[in-house]
């Protein structure tokens, strides 16, 4: 699994962080991104997602489900 966050799109609001933080991160432009390990994917979006480790892919999908500004994107393999 792969996810990316559209920065276009997010409020900033940090749940994805709360839920996964080994997946997510705000930086300090109030955004958030994704990383693999602790290589943050900036810039972000489509063209730079982040593998999910499988322990942590329900996370994932759960800070996809409750992220306010619908903004991150799961690709699955």
């Amino acid at each position: 699994m792969k996810v990316w966050i559209d920065q276009d799109l997010c409020t900033g609001d940090g749940l994805c962080e709360e839920i996964c933080p080994d997946v997510f991160t705000l930086l300090d432009d109030g955004l958030a991104y994704v990383k693999d390990a602790s290589d943050v994917k900036n810039p972000g979006g489509a063209s730079h997602p982040a593998e999910v480790p499988a322990k942590l892919e329900d996370a994932v999908v759960e800070a996809s489900e409750e992220c306010p500004g619908e903004c991150i994107f799961i690709e699955r393999d």
